[in-house]
């Protein structure tokens, strides 16, 4: 059984960690001063400001940064700054009885989706591929605040994930299956393979997503992923967006799709806006969904949070 946080509330509080790759002082007070607007309390992690080269101090700092944020009983919501790389460097500094026993909101996307997905197969916490830090700013979408809200302030079941109005979901290959949904970022996704962390895939429905890589790198990563098995025993595939990924040799990532995805033969839905994308879908990582490619739907079966 899913393990799942309280609710959020107005006035809860947001423990803000930076647990991969440093993040500008001034954005996060800024993004900081935007939360506290909103209504929250917020506290930071010692390593928040950080920076050593392209990380954010050392990865036992940052892994001390996450638990601290666990066994803080007053924190609700657990706020990565960002991600960016070296988030898979903090587990083995992870106690994951510890987080078992205080589940917390901890919302994210790029290279935390290591950690959401590792938090869910040795924890079984539910998580959200959802906002960062960053992107509490006044330029971001209503639709993604909307989505994100909906999925951590109450317990509702059989909630469908939509895309904002006029980006209909794509269905390539038909099927109606439900399982755990996992996955997340293509490139932290192969990260896994090889290690202790490796992500299970067998019965699950894999979501994946990419950014700023050209196609041609997008094929390479996801071919590992096959020739690892990732899609033998797998449920289902949801692909959300490759942001800002060029074509290579005159291959677009829609036709990277039609050409290596659609022949696994698992049911597909594509078009699904999340994570690096302009709009952000919350993706609840370890819940029992279900995707019914025959009718392009997608919904969480359960609740995703406890009313307490």
């Amino acid at each position: 059984m899913a393990n799942i946080p309280v609710q959020l509330q107005q006035g809860d509080t947001v423990g803000i960690v930076t647990l991969g790759s440093p993040l500008d002082p001034t954005v996060i007070n800024t993004r900081v001063e935007y939360l506290r607007a909103l209504g929250f309390n917020v506290i930071l992690g010692q390593s928040v400001y950080q920076q050593d080269g392209f990380l954010a101090g050392t990865a036992e700092s940052r892994g001390e940064d996450l638990m601290s944020m666990f066994r803080n009983p007053d924190v609700k919501w657990i706020l990565p700054s960002r991600g960016g790389v070296g988030v898979a460097g903090i587990l083995p500094f992870l106690d994951f009885d510890v987080i078992k026993d205080n589940p917390k909101i901890l919302t994210g996307y790029s290279d935390i989706t290591v950690l959401q997905n590792v938090l869910f197969q040795y924890a079984d916490l539910i998580s959200f591929q959802s906002l960062l830090l960053i992107d509490f700013r006044t330029g971001t979408p209503p639709y993604n605040f909307d989505q994100f809200y909906s999925v951590v302030s109450a317990p509702v079941n059989n909630k469908p994930i939509i895309n904002p109005p006029g980006e209909p979901f794509i269905s390539l290959v038909p099927g109606n299956v439900s399982g755990r949904l996992i996955g997340g970022n293509l490139t932290s996704f192969v990260d896994t393979l090889g290690t202790e962390f490796e992500i299970e895939t067998k019965d699950r429905i894999i979501v994946i997503e990419e950014t700023h890589e050209p196609i041609n790198t997008v094929y390479r990563y996801f071919s590992h992923l096959q020739q690892a098995g990732a899609f033998e025993d797998c449920a289902g595939i949801i692909m959300g967006e490759c942001t800002g990924c060029d074509e290579a040799y005159g291959v677009t990532y829609n036709e990277f799709i039609e050409q290596f995805v659609v022949p696994l033969g698992k049911p597909l839905i594509t078009n699904v806006k999340t994570a690096h994308g302009f709009y952000k879908a919350a993706i609840p990582i370890g819940a029992n969904v279900n995707l019914n490619a025959d009718q392009s739907t997608i919904t969480i079966l359960e609740p995703t949070v406890s009313e307490q």
